[in-house]
């Protein structure tokens, strides 16, 4: 009989004693699978939604809230701006792009944004079906929200006020799908684009413009004064705009700014902290796991010396006997490990199945690379616990366990 069937009847003429020290494994592998996988999507959220964005400009409040509410869309703005002052910092000598921002609206809890054709550009947005938007009331929709909401092109949906609820809803204006994004793998994928004109005009009072109402030219300079928008991604001309437009944007206008790549690493700093506590409590529950083996082993070892024994005189040399004892401490890990990587990809599904927000939302239905070293630390922990005994089957004197029984 080879050794691995050996020792895996040896574990399972156990049930109890070898299901405890898988069970504890598999607890501590779970959780840092699960800490590993939401921490390396949230990194890489932050990171593809933010990556081309130099700065955010927005109304005065959090810098935080400001990044999290116009590039992650998973809180609420700090406020509007005017659009005159946006205008102008647009047109600023430090800015290469400007993308202004209009956000209030959302369709069963997905946001509505308004923006126009600098989006496409920073976001390198494609279409798979249909066409991006072009005149009021359309809308080219993310790849999720058209499977989730079931819209396809040339169906029409009413937007609600507000940015999570459906009680408020524009029933005077309908949005018209004219397009799908292609997959993304960022932000877009859960967003609904418009032009900023079709948001101001769900704000607008009914009778405002009249249905076949035209819109002169000598009202445009009044209605730039009155419009409002709630920020501006900003793409600096140079190296010289990281220092300068920050301070004068903070300075000279009743606007703030905000850096994505400051916000967000403080911001996973934050979340490091909670991580870090988490981890070291599963690193914890591995040592407890590998002592348990460790003791299961040993005691195992000093119940079996006779059967051991019987095998030496049988014919098994004494690496047989090794490899034996070697192999049960590699089969609880192992399967330990596998059952808790398994347990922290269901996890995941199920906490991402169940998040409100879809911008952040997280999935259980990847592999990454470095859960690989999780099943080399199974593979460690198995030898470092089962080492000690193995060497004392190693070393065993038959002749004086025989003589003892």
């Amino acid at each position: 009989m080879s050794p691995l069937k050996i020792s895996w009847k040896s574990l399972i003429s156990k049930p109890l004693s070898s299901g405890l020290n898988i069970m504890l494994i598999a607890f501590g592998t779970g959780i840092l699978t699960i800490l590993l996988l939401a921490s390396t999507q949230i990194e890489d959220k932050l990171n593809n939604n933010s990556k081309d964005i130099d700065l955010v400009v927005g109304a005065k409040g959090s810098p935080l809230q400001l990044i999290l509410s116009s590039i992650y869309y998973i809180d609420f703005p700090t406020g509007n701006i005017p659009l005159k002052e946006a205008n102008e910092l647009s047109h600023n000598p430090f800015v290469k792009r400007a993308t202004p921002l209009a956000l209030g609206d959302n369709y069963n809890g997905v946001r509505i944004v308004g923006t126009d054709s600098n989006y496409i550009s920073l976001y390198g947005l494609k279409v798979q079906s249909g066409k991006f938007w072009s005149a009021d009331l359309e809308a080219t929709i993310g790849t999720t929200v058209a499977k989730e909401q079931k819209l396809k092109v040339g169906d029409t949906f009413f937007g609600a006020h507000g940015l999570t609820n459906n009680s408020d809803v524009h029933k005077a204006h309908a949005y018209k799908v004219v397009g799908i994004l292609a997959p993304q793998g960022n932000v877009t994928d859960n967003l609904i684009l418009t032009n900023v004109a079709s948001v101001w005009k769900m704000h607008e009072p009914e009778d405002e413009h009249k249905p076949g109402e035209a819109h002169e030219e000598h009202h445009e300079s009044t209605e730039i004064s009155n419009r409002e928008i709630t920020s501006l991604l900003i793409q600096y001309r140079s190296p010289m705009s990281v220092a300068m437009f920050p301070r004068m944007v903070n300075q000279m206008t009743s606007l703030q700014s905000a850096s994505p790549a400051m916000e967000s690493t403080r911001l996973f700093s934050l979340i490091g902290v909670g991580v870090d506590t988490l981890q070291w409590f599963a690193v914890l529950i591995m040592l407890i796991a590998a002592i348990s083996v460790f003791v299961n082993l040993y005691n195992s070892l000093k119940e079996r010396n006779y059967d051991l024994a019987i095998m030496r005189t049988l014919g098994a040399s004494r690496t047989k006997l090794f490899m034996i004892v070697i192999l049960e401490g590699l089969v609880l890990t192992i399967v330990g490990t596998l059952i808790g990587v398994g347990l922290g990809h269901l996890a995941l599904q199920l906490i991402g199945h169940y998040q409100e927000s879809s911008q952040a939302k997280l999935t259980g239905l990847i592999f990454i690379p470095a859960e690989t070293y999780l099943l080399l630390a199974g593979l460690g922990i198995g030898i470092f616990a089962s080492i000690i005994p193995a060497l004392q089957a190693y070393r065993s004197n038959i002749s004086k366990i025989l003589a003892k029984n």
